[in-house]
């Protein structure tokens, strides 16, 4: 785990290699590891520490064809169930595509888990199948806390976690 985590205003460059390390982190922390709620936790551990613009960090895991149910994380508590239908996990889950979500009052259904939310990026993590295991939400207290490098970064943990363990 890093000391310090990545401030808010770091350039893409530094975005980017602080992944890498972090993401080399997370291969490291789970060679061998074949438990998936071990998996989840120390991958939202990681990339909470990581950077100071995640302020909830989770899975909602999969548990039926349209029902999110929460599962390890980091920050307050979460919402404990979300519907396919609903919100912004449940569009990562229905539509099996990240959502980047720069203003979260402007998302359409948006679930206000935590009123402190601004924005937020929810990644699909998909079985070898095509099928949902579960979707990795962060979520940012500021505006437009996410961008296009964390969604390359995140989609390729998600596949690789989707691969291991689906």
């Amino acid at each position: 785990m890093l000391h310090e985590p990545l401030p808010l205003d770091a350039t893409a460059a530094a975005k980017a290699e602080r992944y890498a390390t972090v993401l080399q982190s997370i291969e490291g922390l789970l060679d061998g590891e074949d438990d998936w709620v071990a998996a989840m936790a120390t991958v939202s551990c990681e990339l909470h520490h990581g950077f100071a613009a995640y302020d909830w960090t989770g899975f909602y895991r999969a548990v039926s064809a349209d029902l999110l149910v929460i599962g390890p994380y980091q920050g307050g508590h979460g919402c404990l169930r979300i519907p396919f239908a609903k919100g912004v996990c449940g569009a990562a889950a229905r539509t099996r595509e990240t959502q980047l979500v720069p203003d979260v009052h402007a998302f359409p259904g948006h679930i206000a888990c935590s009123s402190t939310t601004l924005s937020e990026i929810v990644v699909p993590v998909l079985r070898p199948d095509g099928s949902v295991l579960a979707v990795l939400d962060v979520d940012s207290n500021a505006p437009d806390a996410f961008d296009t490098v964390d969604q390359r970064h995140l989609e390729r943990l998600c596949g690789e976690l989707g691969a291991r363990f689906g």
